[in-house]
């Protein structure tokens, strides 16, 4: 089974950047949606974005398009998200997914594999 592993949170200053990383062990993701998820204290897991797909097909969730983006390294191994621009209201523990492909792939139950989370926070 693929093992998705997070890394690139931490603390950041409102305006300032931060890549986030997701590297797969196991096997290839490239028929895999990946998506990256963030959750705040007290709100849904919400989607912030995912790729998939040959050629590639990237969504944004409103929020954050403009601001993030997310890419795939050409060994299909590592998933990034850019994030730019940061806000107050960006602060979460992020996570990213992997889930067969769907329709969209924008719901959190249709991705079964899940990294164990890293926490962003911005501060203002």
């Amino acid at each position: 089974q693929v093992q998705l592993v997070e890394s690139g949170g931490g603390l950041v200053q409102a305006g300032g950047s931060l890549r986030l990383s997701c590297a797969a062990s196991g096997r290839s993701i490239s028929s895999y949606s990946m998506g990256w998820f963030r959750q705040a204290p007290g709100k849904e897991r919400e989607f912030v974005g995912s790729i998939r797909g040959y050629p590639v097909y990237i969504l944004y969730a409103d929020s954050v398009k403009g601001r993030f983006t997310i890419s795939r390294d050409s060994a299909k191994t590592t998933v990034y998200l850019q994030m730019n621009s940061l806000k107050a209201e960006d602060t979460a523990v992020y996570y990213c997914a992997a889930g067969v492909l769907r329709s969209r792939n924008i719901l959190p139950d249709e991705y079964d594999l899940w990294g164990q989370g890293t926490q962003v926070t911005v501060s203002s």
